[in-house]
């Protein structure tokens, strides 16, 4: 498995948790103010700890994501729990200058449902210590601050959730696209080439006793079709083999007489539009092969117009909508996505007529 790498925003996003620390200002001159030198002593340590406790939090993996662990951000939040308890002990309710922070870790690192209830539980054990202990209206500021925080880490967990499963959805529409691409690159590359192997073949057999030169010309030619159909099956896998009208034209009139098929192809390819030839390739390879393979044509014609292709056959038509193969239709996608038009249709004499125009 290929190690997961980090963000840089996630490995620089500490520094925006950090920056919040200046609040910790607030139990420093507290700490600063009490009476005794144990209380001053015990509250700045305890301050410093939580300070430390709750950047490590942010910068340690698995802590705020569940790539290293479920545990070890709850066991982050439980330690600073105990840490802000211990600390009361010297700085009394200045110690609730923790109570955001707490909050903000909650949110982050506590699984669901227990990341909305913990701001609530944090909100109501303050106001329970503030109208105990003091219950003057002094402490409305943090009360207020602290709802603040739970809605904002609240909001800022649901749309990182939101934006992690948009981007997971993206990855499988793209794995999709990419898996859809590589079968209708394969299937249109080992169609032509094996209907054209096949029909060599068959040729070749005809031909070893009556004209047995002839017979291993076409087994070489077997061979050399194979070794091209592999290069371009490991290109198509690599997503590096785009079609060639040129080479297209020259791969079906090899085929078409193969198969007997009387063939009239364009002499001049530079007729098509240059952006329209590689769609115009793959269509006159898809054409091609099935006339070869379906049509029992005697006759097959390749005409080139400045924004279409159109092959034509005298065969037996063209096959229901409903009995198109794995071919046509990805032939519709790619010549759809260049923003063409397929038509197939049966010749008024009989045959079938493929158009693709833009």
């Amino acid at each position: 498995m290929a190690p997961e790498l980090d963000a840089p925003w996630r490995r620089w996003g500490w520094l925006l948790w950090a920056a919040w620390l200046v609040f910790l200002v607030f139990p420093v001159l507290e700490s600063l103010d009490r009476p005794a030198t144990a209380e001053r002593v015990g509250g700045l340590v305890g301050t410093a700890v939580f300070g430390v406790g709750y950047v490590a939090a942010f910068t340690r993996p698995g802590v705020t994501s569940a790539a290293a662990g479920p545990t070890r951000g709850p066991a982050f939040l439980g330690a600073l729990t105990v840490v802000t308890l211990l600390t009361a002990v010297p700085l009394g309710l200045g110690v609730l200058s923790f109570a955001p922070f707490l909050v903000a870790l909650g949110v982050f690192v506590l699984p669901r449902p227990w990341c909305w209830g913990w701001p609530g539980l944090v909100l109501v054990a303050a106001v329970a210590v503030q109208v105990v202990v003091d219950p003057s209206t002094g402490w409305l500021f943090l009360d207020f601050t602290l709802v603040a925080v739970a809605i904002g880490t609240s909001a800022g967990r649901w749309l990182a959730e939101q934006s992690d499963a948009h981007a997971r959805a993206q990855e499988d529409l793209r794995l999709g696209t990419e898996r859809d691409r590589v079968a209708r690159d394969v299937h249109d590359v080992l169609g032509h080439s094996l209907t054209v192997v096949a029909v060599k073949a068959e040729l070749a057999e005809r031909l070893v006793e009556a004209d047995p030169e002839r017979a291993r010309a076409e087994l070489a030619d077997i061979q050399a079709l194979a070794r091209q159909s592999l290069a371009e099956v490991r290109a198509t896998v690599g997503g590096l083999r785009s079609a060639r009208l040129g080479d297209e034209v020259e791969a079906a009139a090899r085929a078409l007489a193969a198969a007997g098929i009387d063939a009239r192809l364009p002499d001049d390819v530079d007729v098509l539009d240059p952006r329209r030839r590689t769609v115009a390739a793959w269509a006159g390879r898809e054409a091609v092969t099935n006339v070869v393979r379906h049509a029992h044509a005697g006759r097959c014609e390749v005409v080139l117009e400045s924004h279409a292709v159109v092959v034509v056959d005298d065969g037996v038509g063209p096959p229901e909508a409903a009995e198109e193969g794995t071919g046509l239709a990805g032939l519709r996608e790619r010549v759809a996505a260049s923003g063409g038009r397929l038509e197939l249709a049966a010749e008024p004499g009989g045959g079938t007529r493929l158009e693709v125009r833009w």
